[in-house]
């Protein structure tokens, strides 16, 4: 198990050390639009960044009897960032809940009073400069327990908002957004992201445009990022939802006036989403105003006795709940890939 620089393929890793984990969870409810997502159980898809924020806690769930899983039956990347934590644990592990419909239980959770998003086929009804100050405070008064942090996030249809997000301001990106599923409904999330930006038009600001067109994850964790970014190194841990984070960051701090410290900050995922042959992470980030660090971690289900995982070597599930992160922060603590398998599937054989 090793990482490489997702540009040069030369190997790279994260810094040294202990990281706090955070994970964003929020809800959109473009996730209840019948085949977009297939990232947890079919009915009850927002319930998923809940049922992920338990188990990375707890390594069990509450808020149902079963951890999220896709309708193939693939559980959620969520086994593979607690299975790390077992084997090297973070500093912390915390939830922001950036509009959940079911409060995590037996969570360290901080609240923002923010609601979840409303589909963007008929308008997010999100108040996107009031989001994304919220995620400015946070970024400005988080006390760091470690030596750096881990930022993940758990949002089901979260690359749809991000595709049409990042279109809406401009980004040339149509093709380069990834998927938990392998074959993607491309025609679902063609027309869910035309319907959407049928709904804005140029003369609004790149505010006015993502109250109408992206996600509560998104808009925060830009502004927290570019704050937090200022006074410790951010691990963004996810693969082409963290990327369009970093797009809309880019972006918005010419309206707030401030500057990104990019040296502060890298873009982790997992080596699902770097050779995803439906998407482009590379091609995406390549629309930044610099050249980002970003990393991805050779992992592979190939030797475990759990069949139904060896699907993500398919392509299925690919990222999520900072697994790409939580992968390299392994290798960064010297653990290998059968150390990892073993831990996840202890943590299966324990359910």
């Amino acid at each position: 198990m090793k990482t490489y620089n997702l540009f040069i393929n030369k190997k790279d890793s994260l810094p040294e050390g202990k990281a706090d984990f955070l994970l964003a969870g929020s809800v959109t409810k473009t996730c209840e639009i019948k085949g977009i997502t297939q990232a947890g159980i079919p009915n009850k898809i927002p319930l998923t960044p809940t049922l992920d924020a338990e188990f990375i806690i707890n390594e069990k769930v509450f808020s149902l009897g079963e951890l999220a899983e896709t309708p193939t039956g693939i559980p959620s990347p969520a086994l593979i960032t607690r299975a790390v934590h077992n084997l090297n644990p973070f500093s912390s592990i915390e939830i922001l809940d950036l509009g959940l419909e079911v409060k995590p239980q037996n969570s360290t959770c901080h609240d923002f009073n923010i609601s979840p998003s409303e589909s963007i086929t008929n308008g997010a009804n999100i108040n996107a400069k009031e989001i994304f100050a919220k995620g400015m405070a946070c970024g400005k008064s988080y006390e760091l327990k470690g030596n750096y942090l881990i930022l993940g996030e758990s949002t089901p249809s979260g690359t749809t908002t991000a595709a049409t997000s990042c279109l809406a301001l401009g980004y040339d990106c149509e093709n380069d957004f990834s998927s938990s599923f392998l074959n993607v409904p491309n025609d679902i999330k063609t027309q869910t992201i035309k319907k959407a930006l049928w709904l804005i038009n140029d003369e609004m600001s790149n505010f006015e445009k993502l109250s109408i067109v992206s996600d509560n994850m998104l808009i925060f964790c830009a502004g927290f990022l570019l704050e937090a970014s200022r006074r410790f190194h951010v691990v963004l841990a996810g693969g082409t939802q963290m990327a369009a984070c970093l797009l809309i960051a880019d972006k918005l701090r010419e309206d707030v006036l401030m500057q990104l410290k990019s040296d502060n900050i890298t873009l982790a995922t997992t080596m699902w989403v770097a050779k995803d042959k439906n998407a482009d992470i590379k091609h995406l980030l390549s629309h930044l105003s610099y050249t980002p660090h970003a990393i991805y971690t050779e992992f592979s289900f190939t030797n475990t006795e759990i069949p139904i995982l060896k699907k993500y070597d398919d392509g299925e599930a690919k990222e999520g709940v900072g697994a790409g992160a939580s992968l390299a922060y392994a290798t960064s603590n010297n653990l290998n890939n059968d150390e990892v398998l073993d831990a996840i599937e202890l943590i299966i054989y324990s359910m």
